[in-house]
């Protein structure tokens, strides 16, 4: 039996991107991992997803994780002994991009991703693999908080309100003493663009909601510090340049100049 029979799009769409990408960009982005699983997916959900996406929007979705790579292995360098938590684990395949022997990699998602991700992905011997909703905090119990942790939140604040995610924070700073978090966002605009591309995948379900304009502003209203935020393209644009359709380098510059979509990163405590 494909252990991929069934998963679902908002799972296989940040996959098939990362091949695509790999595939067609790899001096911006490679992910070994992803590329060796292309066989196992189904050809009809690649070429469903690949086909109702352009260039810019496989690189959307790819630019999320070349950027999380590099503040990550930042925050890496600077702790002896840390904690990277992937929260909303899904497939995301960052453990084995990096190399992170001074890490524990905790993969939250769940029950059923978790049960997925174990069968197509295995657990590394410095990765530990956690059932649990992220919003009930169980999952902290399993952690040792004495250590520095970047908590990483990609593609998942989206589908959920304001309200819901400032909650969230609040009781994960109590939580964790030495903590960090990275995560993605759009602004107002992008928001609305996001879901016309994803209700275009076929996956009407999946709108998406939460949205930040203003990154300081935001930060302030969680009682955080905004350590760094960063536009998606800076480093896409200047590696790939005119190798890129020209809709794609408007794309590109619209998006970044207008701050459409960014990666924020607060200081917990």
């Amino acid at each position: 039996m494909n252990e991929f029979n069934g998963v679902a799009d908002t799972m296989l769409i940040p996959m098939a991107a990362r091949i695509y990408v790999s595939k067609n960009f790899p001096e911006y982005f490679y992910d070994k991992t992803a590329l060796s699983l292309e066989e196992k997916i189904p050809s009809d959900a690649l070429e469903r997803i690949w086909k109702s996406s352009s260039e810019y929007t496989m690189l959307a979705s790819v630019a999320r994780y070349y950027n999380f790579d590099q503040m990550i292995k930042k925050f890496l360098a600077q702790h002896e002994k840390c904690n990277i938590v992937n929260l909303g684990a899904g497939l995301e395949t960052a453990i084995f991009r990096l190399k992170a022997d001074n890490a524990i990699f905790y993969e939250i998602d769940l029950p059923e991703v978790i049960e997925l991700r174990k069968k197509i992905l295995g657990e590394k011997e410095n990765e530990k693999l956690i059932s649990a909703d992220l919003f009930s905090l169980e999952w902290t119990d399993s952690i040792d908080k004495s250590l520095p942790s970047l908590l990483i939140v990609s593609g998942v604040f989206q589908y959920f309100h304001e309200d819901k995610i400032i909650s969230f924070l609040e009781n994960v700073k109590k939580s964790f003493p030495k903590g960090e978090l990275i995560f993605d966002a759009t602004n107002e605009i992008g928001i609305k663009y996001a879901n016309k591309y994803v209700q275009k995948t076929g996956n009407t379900s999946a709108q998406m909601y939460f949205y930040v304009n203003d990154c300081p502003a935001f930060a302030k209203k969680c009682g955080m510090s905004l350590i760094e935020h960063r536009t998606f393209y800076t480093d896409a644009r200047k590696m790939l340049k005119r190798k890129l359709k020209l809709y794609t380098r408007i794309a590109m510059k619209v998006c970044d100049d207008g701050g459409r979509t960014v990666i924020l990163h607060l200081k917990l405590n």
